[in-house]
């Protein structure tokens, strides 16, 4: 069983920074795919941003390309997401998942990831 577990949510002015975690935990072997999705309320849930941990590849929204940074730190079973240069358009839940088979990392839907946190809040004032 896997489980996430995210941290690191708040409220800033926009313009300012935050860093999401989420640590990881249980049993996972080979490849797998992290990824970073936010809901806003009344909205769909997407994908921000997602790692792939077998070929280190990252993938980001439009949206949030140049502004936002997936990493992880394999020693801290942690995943980030550096959040810069926030919008109010930026304000959701943001959520950590990971999926152990995959297709395409960087497009899977949300609906094929089967482990997710609690998720965060991010609110972005103007």
């Amino acid at each position: 069983q896997v489980q996430l577990l995210e941290s690191g949510g708040g409220s800033v002015q926009a313009g300012g920074s935050l860093r999401l975690s989420c640590v990881v935990s249980g049993y996972i072997t080979g490849s797998y795919c992290l990824g970073w999705f936010r809901q806003a309320p009344g909205k769909e849930r997407e994908g921000v941003a997602r790692f792939n941990t077998g070929s280190s590849r990252t993938f980001y929204a439009d949206s949030v390309k140049g502004r936002f940074t997936i990493s992880q730190d394999n020693a801290k079973n942690t995943l980030y997401l550096q959040l810069n240069r926030l919008k109010p358009e930026d304000t959701a839940v943001y959520y950590c998942a990971a999926v152990t088979t995959f297709y395409d990392c960087a497009t899977d839907p949300p609906t094929t990831f089967p482990y997710w946190g609690q998720g965060t809040q991010v609110t972005v004032s103007s």
